[in-house]
């Protein structure tokens, strides 16, 4: 299997079925969600690719030549692609639980302890990664921390609450794309689509896959869903309104 025909079988049958389900208004979202959507699309875009870039450059992860259609710097044409693939997967589903909601109303209201606890764990997450970099097996995964969490204390800081407000759907939303993807990953590892050093990783895996996949996609799905929390901060309607002090 190539990694365009994984596209093809693993990811955009998903996303069309999904994007079939969804009703044609997104509850809240006064018909925007496609634009919060491609703008998460293009910022992930902008966002990771030096980072994976620099992946590939340092061998902690490749590909098969004669798996791919081409590539540019060190990545492969289809590996961009995903960049745009995984927004949309993770961003409908999340409409989708969002609209058909029924126990889980946003108040508006601050949760101070939450928002700070919250802001305080992504940096020691993001000192954590730090420190890893000095190691060659955690690597890895001090590269996905250091990335991606200083963001991510970011965004709890600007939305912490209102996800708290929703946090039953939040989650639901992230584990379930998550999961999916950790298989279709290990599949596509399993056939060799694309390989990880032994040399920058832990040395952990979960049915096969290498724990530091598992934390990527569980991180850039938290990444996707927070860039979409952020813009419905600015929702009207029943979200939250913008959070102060």
């Amino acid at each position: 299997m190539t990694y365009l025909q994984f596209h093809f079988v693993f990811i955009l049958p998903v996303i069309v079925l999904l994007w079939y389900m969804l009703p044609s208004k997104v509850a809240g979202t006064q018909g925007k969600h496609w634009f919060y959507l491609f703008a998460v699309m293009g910022i992930a875009f902008v966002y990771t690719t030096p980072w994976d870039n620099y992946l590939v450059y340092r061998g902690i992860w490749g590909y098969g030549n004669e798996r791919v259609l081409g590539v540019i710097g060190y990545v492969p044409i289809e590996e961009y692609l995903f960049f745009l693939l995984q927004p949309i997967l993770t961003g409908l589903f999340f409409f989708l639980l969002y609209t058909r909601r029924t126990s889980e109303r946003p108040t508006g209201c601050l949760y101070p302890y939450v928002r700070y606890t919250g802001v305080t764990f992504w940096l020691l997450v993001t000192c954590a990664g730090a420190y890893m970099l000095t190691f060659d097996k955690t690597t890895y995964m001090g590269l996905i921390l250091a990335w991606a969490a200083p963001v991510l204390a970011g965004m709890w800081y600007i939305i912490g609450s209102a996800i708290w407000d929703i946090r039953r759907t939040f989650i639901w939303s992230l584990g379930i794309p998550t999961v999916y993807l950790w298989v279709a990953d290990r599949i596509a590892i399993g056939l060799g689509i694309w390989e990880i050093s032994s040399n920058y990783t832990i040395g952990w895996h979960i049915l096969g896959l290498p724990i530091e996949e598992a934390m990527f996609f569980m991180i850039t799905n938290l990444l996707c869903l927070g860039g979409l929390a952020v813009f419905m901060r600015f929702w009207e309607g029943d979200h939250p309104k913008p959070e102060s002090k």
